[in-house]
């Protein structure tokens, strides 16, 4: 007699019977996020998703070192055995300079392929893509010219923070000073080595705070526009968004055996060891590599991944008054190489306000713009009109996106951390990332997204790298960025007449 089917675990995702079968003003230099001396180690935390890699030259596939849960708030212990590694990360100045970035880095992935799309804007990287395995260390990183630094200029007048030019003109900032003192004090309690959040107005792009802070090198400046971090699973987004646009929808179901630790060719494959299934929505949440390398796999080419990392602005410039490093993406032509980028295992880089610009795609109903930090000066009498931003993708898609981002804090890999007692995030959407280097070990951890899930007030991206030991991951500080952004961005109130004034004129 046939078993019933089995009950499924969670939305879109079912489970195969085999035979064995997330204050108030501070002083001003937390404002322009003056850094300290650097601090002692701090106490561990546990890991975040399953997007942690080791490299596996011996297998020549990836080695993922599964967290099986979610990321942790401060002061909770690792889980289960030593530190997670990965190849080395660049410290590549986007585009550097650097004779030795040069050296290592890939152009476009080196599939061969890429020559006759040159012409192409934002299909091939407009510079040498640094490799993860071979290019320099996030240390050569170099702080900002001052002359560039605005934040760091700027003198708090009233309750804005204004930047005075050598020619008398004054440039009034976007940025909130109580929201950009709190994010810079959280990353200065908590000691991050390297630390980044940015919260923007996702409709308009009015960037609501910048903070940054540095242990590791006290004098760095600039890491909200530095693109050296890798993207890790970030990069799901785009992905999970050429699968939409290719016809695959949140509830389709794709299934697996292993591939949560090690990510081998052979994961690609079908298989009667098939034992478990996730749906599109639930990889998203689950930041599941196999279901996605597979998925690249069998749906997209890597024209198409191009041209849709493309218009996620990847190599591309962004529009901004500071300069802003070009987040460099290597797709490779095809095969396994093609399907581990899809994944968030290519040499695919982010800096933190691209983040947030990427999760404001989807709040913003599919449109991409531009980021402000700058209040425009408009001359009396004379009406600024809205900038018309570049559509990335349609409604219908931006919904789909948004329903799958959803599933990150509902049942993924930020439920915990979102969940967490007396600072609980209700209606926040979003995406984790966290990937590992081994020489020196430094770990990356992503979290972007935006809230409310309907009408969204603000979009964040938050970034923490840290060492072996360390206080708060980058899922914690975008909850606290999303917590405390929305305070400071309250919903708008709806006012209505009275009853009693119905049918009056």
């Amino acid at each position: 007699m046939a078993s019933p089917p089995p009950r499924p675990l969670a939305p879109h995702m079912t489970i195969r019977r085999r035979l064995l079968s997330a204050a108030a003003l501070l002083p001003l230099s937390l404002l322009l996020g003056a850094n300290e001396s650097p601090p002692g180690i701090a106490p561990a935390v546990g890991s975040e998703d399953a997007g942690v890699v080791a490299s596996s030259p011996d297998a020549g596939g990836v080695t993922v070192a599964h967290a099986g849960g979610e990321d942790a708030g401060p002061g909770a212990h690792a889980g289960g055995g030593g530190p997670l590694e990965a190849p080395g990360i660049p410290g590549a100045d986007g585009g550097s300079d650097s004779e030795a970035v040069a050296a290592a880095a890939v152009q476009g992935g080196a599939d061969g392929g890429l020559a006759t799309l040159v012409t192409v804007p934002g299909l091939v990287p407009p510079s040498p893509v640094p490799s993860r395995l071979t290019a320099p260390p996030i240390t050569t990183l170099r702080t900002m010219a001052k002359s560039q630094d605005l934040l760091a200029r700027a003198k708090l007048q009233g309750e804005r923070l204004v930047v005075k030019e050598k020619n008398g003109e004054e440039k009034v900032l976007t940025v909130d000073p109580v929201l950009q003192a709190q994010l810079t004090k959280i990353l200065r309690d908590y000691e991050v080595p390297y630390g980044a959040a940015v919260v923007l107005e996702p409709s308009t792009g009015r960037v609501l705070a910048l903070a940054e802070h540095s242990a590791a090198q006290p004098e760095l400046r600039g890491l909200p526009f530095r693109a050296v971090f890798p993207a890790a699973s970030i990069f799901k987004i785009v992905t999970g968004s050429a699968l939409l646009e290719a016809g695959v929808s949140p509830e389709m179901e794709e299934c697996f055996h292993g591939g949560k630790r090690r990510l081998t060719e052979r994961h690609l494959e079908d298989s009667e060891r098939d034992g478990a299934c996730y749906s599109l929505a639930m990889a998203m949440g689950k930041s599941a590599n196999v279901i996605f390398a597979k998925l690249t796999q069998k749906h997209l080419t890597a024209e198409v991944l191009r041209h849709m990392a493309a218009r996620f602005r990847f190599n591309r410039a962004i529009d901004f008054v500071v300069p802003t490093d070009v987040s460099l993406a290597a797709v490779p032509e095809e095969g396994f190489a093609l399907a581990n980028t899809g994944a968030g295992f290519g040499d695919v880089y982010l800096s933190p306000l691209h983040g947030a610009l990427v999760a404001s795609v989807a709040a913003n109903d599919g449109m991409w713009v531009d980021p402000v930090l700058v209040e425009p000066q408009p001359q009396p009498g004379v009406l600024l009109p809205p900038e018309e931003g570049e559509r990335v993708l349609t409604s219908e898609a931006a919904k789909a996106l948004t329903d799958m981002l959803e599933t990150t804090v509902t049942h993924g890999t930020a439920r915990g951390v979102f969940r967490e007692r007396h600072f609980r995030v209700d209606d926040a959407v979003g995406k984790t990332g966290t990937l590992a280097d081994r020489n020196p070990f430094r770990d990356y951890s992503w979290f972007v997204g935006f809230a409310p899930r309907d009408n969204p007030r603000v979009a964040v991206a938050a970034l923490v790298v840290n060492d072996p030991k360390w206080r708060i991951r980058g899922t914690w500080l975008g909850r606290e960025a999303i917590r405390l952004g929305l305070e400071r961005v309250p919903a708008p109130v709806e006012v209505t007449a009275p009853a009693s004034a119905a049918g009056k004129h």
